[in-house]
């Protein structure tokens, strides 16, 4: 029988992205009238790229943020899968939390400040979250 409560962290994740994407809505289109950026204006399939062209100055971060949940968190949902079928231990779940919390710490970083270096440090510390719960998943299912 498959442990939810290792799913739990991840279905806290799922939400928190869905949160972000609600964010970028709303900070896109205020950055696109503070910018004058006009959609029927923009090449088709272009919208994203083409901001800071259009208006440099303009600070697209919760989008990248966005952009940045449906990457390396994929494989996160995925060795949180695996260790629910493979058997999930106390330590499974709060790596899994930690990695959870870092994450969000990333996004809020990203989206309001974005000072690289503190960035950079937030991934590598999730990154490495992350490898252990791999690890963890794999050994899981190893037997």
């Amino acid at each position: 029988m498959a442990d939810t409560a290792i799913l739990v962290p991840a279905a806290v994740l799922l939400v928190w992205t869905m949160v972000m994407f609600v964010w970028m809505l709303v900070h896109r289109s205020m950055l696109f009238r503070q910018h004058g950026i006009r959609l029927d204006k923009m090449p088709p399939g272009a919208i994203g790229r083409d901001i800071p062209r259009t208006a440099p100055d303009a600070k697209d971060w919760v989008a990248q943020n966005y952009n940045h949940l449906m990457e390396q968190p994929t494989a996160f949902y995925a060795a949180c899968v695996i260790l629910s079928l493979g058997g999930a231990t106390g330590y499974d779940a709060g790596l899994a939390w930690f990695y959870v919390v870092i994450r969000i710490a990333h996004s809020i970083w990203q989206a309001r400040v974005n000072v690289i270096t503190i960035r950079a440090a937030l991934f590598v510390v999730s990154s490495l979250a992350l490898a252990l719960l791999s690890v963890r998943a794999l050994l899981s299912v190893l037997g």
